[in-house]
């Protein structure tokens, strides 16, 4: 009886499809739904998230991004539009990581994960520009199953074919199908979907293990793509969008409306007190007018040089609330020199107390 060769031990077994959730897949899923719930607390709603509170969690948006912030380039990763969205990405995230995480292990896999969400969303930034604010995983989810792909097709010879056609044309069908979906379906970054899919492709080749590097074409596959992905990203930065409006514009008009709003509330109570002063005959006339220029007409005239100071760019989504602003602070003021000049000359009346006198 001669013995059998041993059989090579499938990929697969080896990855253990099975077995736990690896720690940084865990990891990646918690931070996300760690970042959903604070923005829930944060005014966020559960099903549908506004854009005005997206932004303030650092969504992609060309007046944001490209006036600085470019950290919102990773920032886009972990925000999620509301309960649907980020299921649905935790779900490809968890299906996807478990694998590709024991294929390149942990640190190449939190590389290509991180590495292809920016890429993607780079790629969004300048297709979308002014026209989007976008935000969510799916960009690095997709450069998970870019690298899911890579590494089955080099591995296929050590695997059984099984296994080859469930992993590599599930997957293929899967990141097709999505990506062909976002041309039909309005509101899907497709372009997020496409350079983060491209990017976790170009680092799978140029990061497989040694136990997928025995393909004799690799390192000039390795070359090409490499190369070819920095030729990519260089052409990208040489097009970036001229942004619509500058957001630090946008941030400083509301920043000094709001506070005029309360300036607003404040002048009103003390316009109310030095009505009430009047009524009760504790102040006279002249006393009442100088309180009025002093604390009401001066109030809304330094309000309106500091509105009158801020951008004046019609493009800012705030600037026609920045315009009604100025012209209330200046009718305000205008119409409080008019009353105090009109106590100044009411004649005193007698019978009325003087400033500090026993009615």
């Amino acid at each position: 009886m001669t013995a059998q060769p041993p059989q090579q031990q499938a990929p697969l077994s080896q990855i253990g499809l099975r077995a736990a959730v690896p720690p940084v897949t865990r990891l990646l899923i918690t931070l996300n739904l760690l970042v959903f719930v604070l923005m829930l607390w944060g005014g966020a709603g559960f099903w549908h998230s506004p854009n005005n509170v997206q932004l303030t969690w650092g969504a992609n948006f060309a007046p944001a991004t490209a006036d600085g912030q470019w950290w919102r380039l990773a920032s886009a990763m972990f925000l999620h539009f509301g309960a649907l969205h980020l299921g649905m990405n935790m779900l490809a995230l968890w299906d996807g990581g478990k694998l590709v995480e024991r294929m390149f292990g942990a640190a190449r896999f939190l590389g290509i994960y991180i590495i292809s969400g920016i890429a993607g969303n780079l790629l969004s930034l300048v297709i979308q520009g002014n026209q989007a604010v976008s935000g969510g995983a799916s960009g690095a989810i997709f450069g998970i199953y870019g690298a899911l792909l890579v590494y089955v097709w080099y591995t296929r010879h050590q695997m059984q074919q099984l296994e080859f056609r469930w992993l590599f044309w599930g997957a293929l069908a899967f990141s097709a199908l999505t990506i062909g979906m976002g041309f039909i379906i309005p509101g899907i970054d497709n372009s997020a979907h496409i350079g983060g899919f491209v990017t976790g492709a170009v680092f799978a080749v140029l990061c497989l293990p040694a136990t997928a590097t025995r393909h004799k074409h690799l390192q000039r596959w390795r070359l090409i793509s490499g190369i070819s992905w920095l030729l990519g990203i260089a052409i990208l930065l040489g097009h970036l969008p001229e942004p619509k409006y500058r957001w630090h514009e946008e941030q400083a008009i509301r920043k000094q409306v709001q506070r005029f709003t309360l300036i607003d509330q404040q002048a009103n109570r003390k316009w109310n007190a030095i009505m009430l002063e009047g009524r009760e005959g504790t102040v006279s006339f002249d006393e009442m007018a100088t309180q009025i220029d002093q604390q009401v007409a001066t109030t809304y005239e330094e309000s309106f040089e500091r509105l009158s100071s801020l951008p004046d760019d019609p493009n800012l989504p705030s600037a026609p609330l920045l315009e009604q602003a100025k012209a209330y602070a200046l009718k305000r003021s205008e119409d409080s020199k008019a009353a105090a000049d009109k106590l100044r000359n009411i004649p005193f009346m007698p019978g009325r107390a003087a400033p500090g006198s026993a009615k």
